[in-house]
């Protein structure tokens, strides 16, 4: 094999791991078989700086033209069933600026967990309203994700405030508040979902 047909072969491996790599998100060594690339070719662009390492195993991009939301679409495509909840929701709201390492899903206390690798989940177990009600459906990256809504997820958050921090908590509805992205029945409504009123009731009379 001449050198000119060995520069053509690696070109056109690459260019075929970096269009994978662009259209999937995140790949595997293996997912180069479905697409006849030898697996040595990834080691090659992670030196090259076009692929770079997310997690054990994982690699994406280092140009992958992603939105901010991307984990949350990644978790939304392998566990449909799961809804954003806690901290990602808070981000996905606008409510923190926190970026949180794990994104934080809502699943049913009987659901089996499930096995993902990437992105690193946080599962929440919620039931009966807590788990169906007030959910928003989002179209990010061409994915719907499910996500519940702001004064939801604020009830969540005092519901759950000794797993996040009752500042976060605290933080987060007086920031919806300010923001106007839930009225005050929706903060009593969720609030009796989450069976979280009496908790509430001081934070949100202090508001008005």
């Amino acid at each position: 094999m001449t050198e000119e047909l060995e520069n053509t072969m690696s070109t056109s491996y690459s260019n075929k791991v970096l269009d994978l790599a662009r259209k999937a998100g995140v790949i595997r060594s293996r997912d180069l078989d479905a697409i006849g690339v030898p697996r040595q070719y990834l080691s090659i662009l992670v030196r090259r700086g076009a692929i770079q390492r997310v997690g054990y195993g994982l690699y994406a991009a280092t140009d992958a033209e992603v939105t901010a939301e991307h984990t949350v679409v990644e978790a939304s495509k392998k566990v449909p069933r799961g809804v954003l909840c806690l901290l990602s929701a808070l981000r996905l709201h606008g409510l923190t600026t926190q970026a949180p390492f794990e994104v934080w899903m809502a699943l049913d206390r009987k659901a089996w967990r499930p096995k993902v690798e990437y992105p690193p989940l946080r599962i929440v177990r919620f039931s009966g309203k807590a788990l169906t009600g007030r959910i928003q459906e989002r179209e990010i990256e061409g994915v719907t994700v499910r996500v519940y809504d702001p004064a939801k997820t604020v009830a969540d958050c005092f519901k759950y405030r000794n797993k996040i921090g009752n500042d976060v908590a605290m933080e987060a509805l007086r920031d919806c508040w300010k923001k106007r992205l839930a009225t005050m029945d929706d903060f009593w409504d969720a609030a009796a979902i989450c069976r979280v009123s009496r908790i509430i009731r001081p934070y949100l009379e202090s508001l008005t």
